[in-house]
């Protein structure tokens, strides 16, 4: 089933939302030795990057109004498929 445009945005709502709920109060230190949070930070990136993807497909015209939103999908899809290589610092960086 095709979803609206407007789900994808809602759904990158609440994924910023939790990433902004699950490091509050964190330092960059803090952030990278505790798995759990970063784990679940990098999952919602996930989403926010898959989420602006099918976006950029179903609803162009919004997706267009996201600043960077191409860089935010690669980043998702260095999250996905480069894993090996993702430095927490740099994700922690990117909250």
């Amino acid at each position: 089933m095709r979803r609206d445009a407007h789900a994808y945005l809602s759904d990158i709502d609440r994924a910023a939302s939790a990433i902004e709920r699950f490091i509050d109060g964190l330092d960059i230190p803090t952030y990278e030795r505790n798995e759990l949070v970063h784990a679940a930070v990098e999952r919602k990136f996930e989403i926010i990057g898959g989420s602006l993807s099918q976006l950029a497909k179903q609803g162009p015209v919004l997706a267009k109004r996201i600043p960077r939103a191409r860089e935010i999908i690669a980043f998702r899809n260095l999250l996905i498929h480069g894993y090996a290589l993702v430095e927490r610092a740099r994700v922690a960086n990117c909250v």
